[in-house]
């Protein structure tokens, strides 16, 4: 699913925090620098009153804070965009249909089929990370969405780990296609990447950019 973003004007709102953000370091900077000059030419016989020392820290205190909080802030949407977390939320709870190498650890996994209207016999094939063939299983003709268990042809779980799936499509003897299944997911958690990709947690415990996404459904029921 890809985003096409629309054109800004020359400072855009992904500039404007870090604006902020070194005006507000630069004021910090000045301030500290006011306070230690203050503090070492100070008058000995009419020295700087303790609540006045006092004030100052605290205004210190505040403008240190400050500057950690728009750090942080940065840190969680560096895309700069002030609504871009709540887009983010948006996803969350929302079923996902995408397609890639699929980690299973014993859960089940809901596996979109879509075959050529021409099949007559239809097998989900599991390959493990390196490519090798380790489970054949049929599926039922008719079928729009599979549950998968994660396990080989005899019922056994599969180890944890990284599987490629894949579906054959057969019309008696001859192979039609076999191509890759796209899975149903429910999006637990959504954030931001280093790089301001979106980047989506998933129940099944797999994780994968939202523009890996080639569908977004609410969940049934």
């Amino acid at each position: 699913m890809q985003v096409t973003p629309e054109t800004a004007p020359a400072t855009t709102a992904a500039s404007r925090p870090a604006v902020r953000s070194a005006a507000l370091a630069s004021d910090f900077q000045t301030f500290l620098r006011m306070l230690t000059v203050q503090m070492q030419n100070q008058n000995p016989l009419n020295p700087m009153e303790a609540t006045d020392f006092a004030v100052q820290l605290a205004t210190f205190a505040g403008v240190e804070q400050q500057a950690r909080t728009n750090q942080l802030l940065e840190a969680m949407n560096p895309s700069g965009d002030p609504n871009a977390v709540g887009r983010l939320a948006q996803w969350v709870g929302m079923e996902v249909r995408w397609q890639g190498p699929v980690q299973i650890d014993g859960g089940l996994l809901s596996l979109a089929i879509d075959p050529p209207a021409a099949a007559d016999r239809l097998t989900l094939t599991v390959r493990d990370a390196h490519g090798r063939l380790v489970s054949r299983e049929p599926v039922p003709l008719g079928t729009t969405e599979f549950q998968w268990a994660g396990t080989d042809a005899e019922g056994a779980p599969l180890p944890a780990g990284a599987y490629l799936l894949s579906l054959e499509a057969a019309q008696g003897d001859t192979v039609l296609s076999e191509t890759p299944v796209q899975i149903y997911s429910t999006v637990r958690e959504a954030a931001f990447g280093r790089d301001g990709t979106v980047e989506l947690r998933l129940e099944d415990g797999n994780r994968i950019l939202a523009d890996a996404v080639g569908a977004l459904r609410r969940p049934a029921g």
